[in-house]
């Protein structure tokens, strides 16, 4: 059986070092999805409509990405969608 999920490095990486993900509602706002390190939020995601848990998960891999490479941090939760990732 083939894996349907697409490879995740950065967030492996997060998860086998000091870092977590959250996935969940957070109200008023509704599905959220958050990354942080131990010492900072890296990234934190609204679902958006009709997008799939895979591709929200896809998305925050992106955002994990841009914060360790550009230390760019995607904060949607506060200031809205972000069109980079």
């Amino acid at each position: 059986m083939s894996n349907p999920l697409p490879a995740l490095p950065n967030i492996e990486d997060l998860i086998d070092g000091d870092g977590e993900i959250t996935i969940g509602c957070i109200a008023p706002i509704g599905c959220a999805a958050v990354a942080s390190d131990g010492h900072q939020a890296l990234a934190m995601l609204m679902r958006r409509d009709d997008e799939t848990l895979v591709q929200l998960l896809t998305r925050l891999e992106a955002a994990i990405d841009l914060a360790y490479e550009e230390q760019i941090f995607i904060d949607e939760v506060n200031d809205g969608p972000d069109d980079r990732v």
